[in-house]
Parts: C-alpha cells; structure tokens; sequence
C-alpha cells in the first residue's frame, strides 16, 4: 500500500468521530446569567456581551467543543450601583481583568440529550476548571433556510476559588453575601461549517 493511500486511509478512519458543526452564538437568543445568596434572598444577573463557537453532532459527544468569551463589563443586575460595584476591585475588577472565557476540554456522563462538559473558565484573572450539566434543545431548519441548535447548562462554582473573597459580616451573625454562584446558560446557536 502506497505511503499517500495509506495517510488516506488513516485519515478517513480517524476524523468522521471528530467532524461536527460549527455553531456561532447567537447573543440575541441567549443568555449568561447567575445567581448568588444576599442576606436571605437570592440576587439574579446575567452578561449582556457575549460571543463564541460550540462544535457539535448528534450522536458524537467527543467531537462536542465549545470556546466562548464574555466581557465581564457588560454585567446587569438591574441596579446601576451594584453594577459598578461588581465591576470595580472587589469583585470582577474588570479594568485589570477585562475577558472572561470557558473553554471545554472534554464531554463525559452522556445519556440522551444530557451530558457532562468539563472545562476551564478564565475569570477575575484566574482559570479554573468547571463542570455544567449540558442539555441539548435539538437542532433544525431555521425560517430563513439556516441551521441552528440549542443548548442549555447550568452549574455552580465558588467565587472564592476565583479570587472573589469580598464580604460584609452581618450585625446579627453570618455574612451578606454567598460564596456559591449557580451559572444558567442558555445559547441558541447558528451552524457555520463543519470543522
């Protein structure tokens, strides 16, 4: 066997499992967004700016990507006060760290339309690894003759890990604020190309 039919052979066997579409976000259909304990409530937020590709193919959960940023500026909790807080150097500080990004690195626990994705995500200077609980929408025709897909996951991590440490200690005992953030992500995503 020549040495060029072989490479074709190698190639042809070792790439259809790592093929998959290219999605891109679309941010006007989807969202960032968390909560976090205060007192005895629970305040909601999200990220208005926000980009990225996920690679993905039904029945193909190792070819299954995602690489997206976020400007952490673009945080809103509906309160123009708290925001400017969030953004200054007590909690995101994003004149010093101004991306925040995950990136995956592998999927696990596949069953049906739900899995495990495992990644790293860059925040407040500092890059951690991640696991969210992935659930896939479905994917289909779209009115204007694109493909799109839908893709929802959500997650917890501890700020503290990331460097956010600020807190106030309550006169009656106890602290303001929560140490764990609940992450809910929903994307709504247009096909690309097949990578």
């Amino acid at each position: 066997m020549s040495k060029m039919l072989t490479l074709a052979v190698l190639f042809a066997v070792l790439t259809p499992g790592a093929r998959a579409h290219v999605y891109e976000i679309d941010a006007s259909h989807s969202q960032v967004a968390f909560k976090i304990k205060h007192l005895v409530g629970r305040v909601p937020g999200r990220f208005l700016q926000f980009s990225g590709t996920i690679a993905y193919e039904a029945g193909k959960p190792e070819a299954w990507k995602v690489d997206a940023s976020i400007d952490p500026a673009s945080i809103n909790t509906d309160n123009e006060k708290r925001d400017s807080h969030l953004k200054g150097a007590d909690f995101f500080d994003t004149a010093k760290c101004a991306a925040m990004a995950f990136k995956s690195t592998k999927v696990t626990d596949v069953k049906d339309d739900k899995a495990k994705m495992h990644g790293e995500l860059t925040m407040h200077c500092a890059t951690k690894p991640v696991i969210l609980d992935l659930e896939i929408n479905g994917a289909g025709k779209d009115p204007w003759g694109g493909e799109r897909a839908g893709f929802s996951a959500h997650g917890k991590i501890n700020r503290k890990d990331f460097g956010m440490v600020f807190n106030k200690a309550l006169d009656a005992g106890g602290l303001m604020l929560g140490e764990e953030v609940d992450i809910v992500i929903d994307i709504e995503a247009v096909a690309k190309s097949k990578k």
